[in-house]
């Protein structure tokens, strides 16, 4: 991408970040609507009708046991965002606390802190999902406490910095003049800071996720059929390959967007935080509202 379409790209998305939004939104909207818009029941099986093409009973066409795959691509949104969004908050949940402790405290508590951060860190996430479902056996809900042990130190050690960041501000130190305690300093102007950087990061971290997931119930260690999975489907859909490709190729474009819209939106995120320079009537309205600020001060001046 040359520096021209970059621009083009970096404008448009912060011009209309609601373009970012939209695809996010519909998936959304999908997985808590899915159970009402699927034409058929996805787990159940049709032995007329396997492996049929596209047609008006059944757009999409059916599976190897005669399911819809239309509803199973529905309801597979449901249980990758579910998934998901269950990990995400408990490994944000874990991070921040974590993370926030062991920068607000310091010391040898800290020192102790960031080597546990360090230690997961230093291990790929998805290898030591893997290993802790290796411990505790597969499952959908080992699946999930395993990805959450995989993630929350990224959130810890950004929660961390973050947090000592702040405590050299000199607001900090005022608030503790004026006899605040501990907890409000941390709850009252902390810990906004703390989230607004983790969940930007998150947002980003939402289509790796999902992709994690698919991967574990690729390998069968995380979604167990017949629920609908997108990385389930995918394993399913390897045997017909050749003959029906749609088995592998509409569950991997349904997984394609999902991660690319997440990815889109982190993005999207990140670039709010970005400053820049104004332009039309934004930087004609600052122009004016600091000439008006210029007059006030002046007019007092003079009346003193």
């Amino acid at each position: 991408m040359d520096k021209s379409t970059f621009n083009k790209t970096f404008n448009a998305a912060a011009k209309w970040p609601w373009l970012v939004l939209t695809p996010v939104l519909v998936f959304i909207a999908i997985a808590i609507f899915s159970p009402w818009i699927t034409p058929y029941d996805p787990v159940v099986q049709d032995y007329s009708v396997t492996l049929e093409g596209p047609s008006a009973a059944h757009w999409l066409g059916t599976d190897y046991l005669g399911r819809d795959m239309l509803s199973r691509l529905i309801s597979g949104v449901r249980v990758s965002l579910f998934a998901m969004s269950i990990v995400l908050i408990a490994a944000l949940f874990i991070g921040v606390i974590i993370g926030s402790f062991a920068g607000y405290v310091g010391g040898k508590i800290e020192l102790v802190l960031i080597s546990i951060i360090d230690i997961v860190l230093s291990l790929p996430s998805l290898i030591f999902a893997l290993a802790i479902i290796g411990v505790i056996g597969p499952g959908y809900w080992s699946m999930i406490m395993a990805l959450t042990m995989a993630w929350w130190a990224n959130y810890a050690r950004m929660s961390r910095a973050v947090v000592i960041s702040e405590l050299h501000q000199p607001y900090i130190e005022a608030a503790r003049v004026m006899g605040s305690g501990h907890l409000h300093i941390f709850f009252r102007h902390i810990l906004p800071h703390v989230l607004s950087l983790v969940i930007v990061y998150a947002s980003a971290d939402a289509g790796a996720l999902v992709l994690a997931i698919a991967t574990l119930s690729f390998l069968g260690l995380g979604v167990e059929p017949p629920t609908p999975e997108w990385g389930q489907m995918l394993v399913d859909g390897m045997s017909y390959l050749e003959e029906y490709p749609r088995l592998v190729i509409l569950p991997g474009i349904a997984l394609t967007l999902v991660v690319v819209s997440f990815n889109l939106l982190g993005e999207q995120f990140a670039l709010q935080k970005v400053p820049r320079a104004l332009r039309g009537y934004k930087l004609k309205r600052k122009k004016r509202q600091r000439q008006l600020e210029e007059d006030i001060i002046l007019d007092g001046k003079v009346d003193q």
